[in-house]
């Protein structure tokens, strides 16, 4: 393990800085990675050669970052990011250094880095590891450790706070007591740093095998607030009843239990904001508080949240529908009707994904899933789909032209009437036929003229 074996068009790539008299090593966490017998194909690269040197040695490269001393060459089918060995003057707005000076010395390079277990570097040659602090002691004690003075490392760069967690929600690690303190000490500096670098490191975070040690540190050090200030009225709510943990300590929870089941980002968001309205509608009585409709407010709040950290549209649609519906409250009794209707107004698409919030939910709660009546809607929802019932409009055995053939006028009489005709629809599968939905078209618009 104290060698990297370097992939043969690693080797061959290498062969161009060494045979022009330049070193090349591969650094940070795909090194990191190796020593936990972890799998890696993303390699980052450092040189003594100038940037204008390594454009000199490929055809095809991209000044990436040229003022940093970063190029990506492109190589055999394959992009690697280059950065020359570099030291840098100081951070003046926490996220960017005022100036940067390439050196010709790997240990000098090395010291500027975040984490001891981030600070390793791999000769390209040989696949030599070079540990120059301790990082390898770290790993073994799993340990998230700062490199020299932990102040620094975060005033330099406020993102290295969210990083820190990050990795810790990555490995399972835990964070040294003197670099956890320097990350509540500095947080304030995260509102530095862009939206964009904020969010690629919280969802990283959230979609790690365990976000609850990440999210949890966050959390004791006041730093998710800054980032989310959404959770600050969450957190300490109490709930009472069958709730063990105030809202922001279940949300954590609910979306650890995600990452045993759901893989998509969608679920595991939704998992982490579900209740986030509740701090809004929080009603106190005496043994518990009421939430009445926090799912509509926290729909509201996700899509706030979620468009202040510049996230698609589609995530922003995706992970605030299932905010909205994750309340649902299916029994036995539920006719066919009924649960087609529930269909209708959550999307067969969402249906998965809102049972793996819901099976999260339970587990935040209870520590168990009970799934018996899930998996009854399940197999219903199953059986329906199986029948081809409707389930929207575009399911309908007419459309808005058929519509127009009767002479209803486009606009919102069209889609009043395709409503009807779904409503009727669900109530009653045996009615989606043309001639049957254009007689009762026709009859719904005499009804609808006659009431106006």
């Amino acid at each position: 393990m104290n060698v990297l074996s370097i992939p043969p068009v690693i080797r061959r790539f290498a062969r161009y800085f060494t045979d022009a008299g330049f070193s090349l090593y591969i650094v940070g966490g795909a090194v990191r990675d190796h020593l936990l017998g972890l799998k890696s194909e993303d390699y980052d690269f450092t040189t003594d050669a100038l940037p204008d040197q390594v454009m000199q040695l490929f055809k095809h490269v991209i000044p990436t970052g040229i003022e940093h001393g970063t190029v990506t060459v492109h190589f055999e089918k394959q992009s690697f990011e280059v950065t020359t060995f570099r030291s840098e003057a100081d951070y003046i707005d926490g996220r960017h250094p005022s100036s940067v000076t390439f050196i010709p010395s790997l240990e000098e390079d090395l010291k500027r880095r975040d984490f001891t277990i981030n600070a390793f570097a791999a000769d390209c040659r040989d696949g030599r590891i070079i540990d120059l602090h301790d990082g390898k002691k770290d790993l073994k004690n799993k340990i998230i450790r700062a490199i020299g003075d932990p102040r620094q490392r975060f005033a330099e760069d406020a993102l290295r706070i969210l990083r820190a967690a990050r990795i810790a929600a990555k490995l399972n690690f835990s964070i040294e007591m003197q670099t956890l303190s320097a990350m509540g000490m500095l947080k304030e500096n995260l509102s530095k740093v862009s939206a964009e670098r904020i969010r690629d490191e919280l969802f990283k975070l959230v979609l790690s095998d365990h976000p609850a040690t990440g999210l949890s540190y966050l959390k004791e050090q006041g730093i998710l607030t800054v980032i989310l200030p959404e959770f600050k009225a969450c957190d300490g709510l109490f709930q009472g009843g069958m709730h063990h943990e105030d809202v922001l300590s279940h949300s954590i929870s609910a979306c650890q239990a995600s990452a045993a089941f759901a893989s998509t980002l969608e679920v595991r968001l939704a998992a982490l904001l579900h209740d986030i309205g509740k701090c809004e509608v929080v009603v106190p009585t005496e043994d518990r508080n009421t939430f009445k409709s926090h799912e509509l407010v926290g729909e509201m709040i996700t899509q706030s949240l979620l468009k202040r950290l510049k996230a698609s549209n589609n995530l922003i649609k995706d992970v605030s529908h299932l905010v909205r519906h994750h309340m649902f409250d299916y029994q036995s009794n539920w006719s066919d009707s009924a649960v087609r209707r529930f269909i209708a107004r959550v999307g067969l698409q969402y249906i998965p994904r809102l049972l793996q919030l819901r099976i999260a939910d339970q587990v935040a709660i209870h520590g168990k899933a009970n799934t018996v009546l899930l998996d009854e809607l399940h197999h219903r929802i199953k059986a329906i789909i199986e029948e081809h019932d409707a389930l929207s409009i575009k399911d309908l055995a007419v459309n808005g032209n058929d519509l127009l053939d009767l002479g209803i006028p486009k606009g919102e009489k069209i889609g009043a009437t395709l409503s009807y005709l779904l409503e009727t629809v669900l109530d009653d599968p045996g009615q989606n036929n043309r001639e049957q939905l254009l007689d009762l078209a026709e009859k719904y618009q005499s009804l609808a003229v006659f009431t106006n």
